[in-house]
């Protein structure tokens, strides 16, 4: 059996509020499970509890109750992050150091040296399209390229899971689409990704599977498809059907000379989903 990249077992995060005398569950109950290779998406509006379950999952902090696993190993464990590479929502860099350098300084944090660095900075450099702009700034960068950048720090230990963070917030179309394509490709090359957004178009286009998260609760969950298909409804797509056969097409179809050509169940939008599985109100305790 393969070990699942990520596994959130009955999580539950309770952060206590001292002054008020009361207590804010972020997260409750939660079980989840990331497979190998996969792009997956955990979604929520804001204090959904979505990024203290990445915090919990990367080891930042504690759940109350439950646990998670990184390649079948607690989260807890600093061992578990060796496999584990993170770009957090707004991420710092040393505005003076340039791309390459930037690079070259994650790495040595990682334990590379000598040529085995440099072979590896010049990868990740034509991996994000950042080559051209390896001897520029931080300070001279798009945020599109800071993103990039971020990406490629990520990725230095050659990680098998990438976790990102709103990997496309605040970045142009353009830079989104470019980011979109690199996780894409890092699926292509056998990486899991976990990643939350806000941007629901795009993580249709990407995510195998999605997660919903509203008040700390797990309220879909997930294959995109499936999600998005429209329950007790289905689309018939015909070549070359005539008026008279639309009119009887159940007693004629299997007699025509058209050909079906997909059968398949009509679909929402991921946004109209995310709206309609978020708007119930809070579970009380």
């Amino acid at each position: 059996m393969i070990e699942p990249a990520v596994s959130v077992q009955n999580l539950t995060k309770i952060f206590p509020i001292p002054f008020r005398r009361t207590k804010l569950v972020a997260v409750r109950g939660l079980n989840l499970e990331v497979a190998s290779g996969q792009v997956y998406g955990l979604l929520g509006p804001n204090g959904s509890g979505k990024s203290t379950t990445l915090k919990i999952i990367l080891g930042l902090i504690s759940p109350t109750t439950g646990g998670s696993k990184i390649f079948g190993r607690d989260s807890r464990e600093v061992r578990s992050r060796e496999a584990v590479g993170f770009l957090p929502e707004n991420p710092y860099f040393y505005k003076y150091l340039t791309g390459e350098e930037t690079l070259r300084f994650y790495g040595k944090l990682c334990g590379i040296r000598g040529h085995e660095l440099r072979t590896r900075t010049d990868e990740l450099l034509d991996l994000v399209g950042l080559r051209d702009a390896r001897a520029r700034r931080l300070g001279g960068y798009s945020k599109g390229m800071l993103q990039r950048i971020g990406l490629a720090q990520a990725l230095v230990q050659e990680p098998k899971l990438l976790v990102l963070d709103e990997p496309t917030a605040g970045v142009d179309p353009a830079g989104s689409s470019e980011i979109r394509d690199l996780i894409l490709d890092l699926k292509r090359r056998g990486i899991t990704v976990l990643l939350s957004s806000h941007l629901l178009a795009q993580v249709q286009e990407i995510c195998d599977r999605v997660g919903i998260l509203a008040h700390g609760v797990l309220v879909r969950e997930g294959r995109v498809e499936d999600l998005l298909a429209i329950e007790n409804q289905t689309e018939l797509i015909l070549e070359n059907a005539t008026p008279e056969l639309l009119a009887q097409i159940t007693t004629l179809l299997g007699r025509s000379n058209a050909r079906l050509v997909a059968q398949r169940q009509p679909q929402t939008t991921l946004e109209r989903l995310f709206l309609e599985a978020t708007s119930a109100p809070p579970h009380q305790e």
